[in-house]
């Protein structure tokens, strides 16, 4: 992996995105996006994980993170494999879900072509976090991150779009999960 995307101090934000294999869009369930969120609530309880903003559209999820208690690969590497696991039981188990067939044959023929995986793949392995070492590329991110929901057609707002962290920095509310504002 290029150095340019590395985590060098944990403690710095970072820009992350963690995409869904073959951009497959299971977080159009609620149930599937609140699996991620939990283990969001976990790694910021327990593992030292601070969200400065997140956002979880359709098919990958874009958050800036940071932590001075652990480092953000570990962190990741831990919510993608919890989330991973979470979700494609919750799929198999679902009986309302119209897709389950094809987001398993998906799943599990990326897994099988994978060497570093032994049966599934969720995520698509690399996250490329970029450091938010200055003022300019913290706005852009945030920025950005926030925008993705309007930019796909999905509210008229960001602060509309219940998963994301817009409303705490647009209306001083609270989101569905504790951030620390940049």
């Amino acid at each position: 992996m290029s150095s340019k995307y590395r985590v060098i101090d944990s403690a710095v934000p970072h820009f992350v995105t963690y995409t869904i294999v073959g951009w497959a869009d299971v977080f159009t369930r609620e149930i599937y996006k609140e699996l991620f969120l939990e283990s969001l609530r976990y790694c910021i309880e327990h593992k030292g994980l601070i969200v400065h903003a997140w956002v979880i559209m359709t098919n990958h999820v874009h958050l800036i993170i940071s932590s001075t208690d652990n480092k953000i690969e570990f962190i990741t590497r831990d919510i993608k494999k919890f989330t991973s696991k979470k979700i494609v039981e919750s799929i198999k188990s679902n009986n309302e879900e119209s897709r389950k067939e094809w987001l398993l044959n998906m799943f599990n023929y990326a897994g099988k072509t994978n060497h570093n995986n032994k049966e599934i793949q969720f995520w698509r392995q690399y996250y490329h976090p970029i450091e938010l070492d200055t003022d300019k590329k913290l706005s852009q991110r945030l920025e950005y991150l926030h925008m993705n929901p309007v930019r796909s057609g999905l509210v008229w707002e960001p602060w509309h779009y219940k998963f994301s962290s817009a409303i705490n920095y647009y209306c001083n509310s609270e989101g569905l999960i504790r951030i620390s504002l940049l």
